[in-house]
């Protein structure tokens, strides 16, 4: 049966006005954010703020990861031990979706990412989940199902893909999704914790999906100009590889390119510019270093040309900034951030604001520092501009800042 919770919309402590970088705070690469050494960046952003409020606007969610809206301008919420969620942004009414996968909610592991299909006629409802085979190994799955509201249902829901291989681990599953343009659909594979960190490493290995980023039509095939679809070694879903664990994925509303957000070891944590067929090093180039011991995994990204370098990262002793999910704001409600990349910090306890220039980030502030949110992932809605927030945590808001 349906659940209902009616949560009345409160607001939290008031305004605030972006202006330089908010300074040191606990942070790091740790796989899913929890923790490391701490540190400032390395450079602030160019002073450019808004004054915002922060509203609540539901509250008591179980862990939160993904934000998306539908055409009534209510929210998706997904909720990581398995509940979706159908928010009213303005009443803070939560109504639970019947219908969704079964998942394996270990770890990290769960109901993750949430996102609408690329077409309105064709309401599909698409989700990314860990989900487990007979042997108790998981790994990442995506699928879809129509969304009816009346009955708050995802009606025929089918499995799209399954990366494999199914392994033994409850870690890094990525499992951020978009889609572009062309309405093919984007979803981000971690390395699942392995740690040989060399050139046999899963994440630059073709003949697997993990540490990769794959490219599937709508309905789940492989596009038939992937860029290893001919190459009988590599796995035709492959569209990047070389990554770690990303968990932001995201279109450019005016290039149409892919930003793409990831974890370090410790520190070195990226923000990535996807292109086809792109290795992006993990480990064999990096700028992080081991947990612990401080000692660099691979080489720099300048020292080897088979590799991209982030358009942003937080090299090791920096303290880092675990991302999470992250949006472009168009400027409709907030015209003094128009085009900057917001990404969710999860250690870091903060939301990053970075100053975006063709195909970098030049810089970072920081918001909601003195909230110690850690911030799952960060949403546009794309009728009024306000930006929601998602706080991991076991009684987590959903959180909206509207210009003050």
């Amino acid at each position: 049966m349906n659940r209902r919770r009616l949560l009345s919309l409160a607001g939290l402590a008031g305004t605030g006005t972006l202006a330089g970088c908010v300074g040191p705070d606990g942070s790091g690469g740790d796989p899913d954010g929890n923790g490391g050494a701490a540190g400032a960046d390395a450079d602030a952003a160019d002073g450019s703020g808004a004054a915002f409020a922060v509203e609540t606007v539901a509250s008591g969610l179980s862990h939160p990861w993904a934000i998306d809206f539908l055409p009534d301008g209510d929210l998706l919420v997904t909720e990581r031990p398995g509940t979706l969620n159908v928010v009213d942004p303005d009443s803070g009414e939560v109504r639970s979706v019947d219908g969704t996968p079964t998942v394996d909610a270990r770890g990290q592991g769960g109901l993750l990412d949430v996102a609408l299909g690329p077409t309105a006629s064709d309401p599909w409802v698409y989700l990314t989940y860990s989900a487990a085979n007979g042997d108790g190994d998981t790994t990442t799955h995506v699928g879809r199902g129509r969304l009816d509201p009346e009955s708050a249902r995802l009606e025929a829901f089918e499995r799209l893909h399954v990366a494999e291989p199914f392994v033994d681990s409850t870690g890094h599953y990525g499992s951020r999704i978009a889609f572009d343009a062309d309405g093919r659909l984007y979803v981000t594979v971690g390395d699942r914790q392995f740690k040989d960190f060399g050139p046999d490493h899963v994440a630059q290995d073709l003949g697997v999906e993990l540490g990769k980023t794959l490219r599937l039509e709508a309905d789940g095939s492989i596009p038939d100009d992937n860029p290893f679809v001919d190459d009988p070694d590599a796995r035709d879903a492959v569209f990047s590889y070389g990554h770690r664990n990303a968990q932001g994925l995201t279109v450019h509303p005016d290039t149409g390119d892919l930003w793409e957000s990831e974890y370090g070891e410790q520190d070195g944590d990226e923000i990535n510019v996807l292109r086809e067929g792109g290795n992006y090093g993990w480990p064999v180039a990096d700028e992080g270093c081991t947990y612990g011991s401080g000692e660099p995994i691979g080489v720099s990204h300048d020292d080897r040309e088979d590799v991209i370098a982030p358009a942003y990262s937080w090299p090791c002793g920096s303290g880092g900034f675990p991302p999470g999910g992250m949006t472009f704001c168009t400027g409709a409600a907030f015209p003094e951030w128009e085009g900057d990349l917001f990404v969710g910090g999860l250690a870091s306890r903060a939301l990053a604001r970075l100053t975006v220039e063709g195909r970098e980030a030049t810089g970072i502030e920081r918001l909601l520092a003195d909230r110690e949110w850690r911030v799952r992932t960060v949403a546009e809605h794309p009728d009024t501009g306000h930006l929601y927030v998602a706080v991991d945590a076991g009684d987590a808001p959903i959180a909206r800042l509207t210009p003050a």
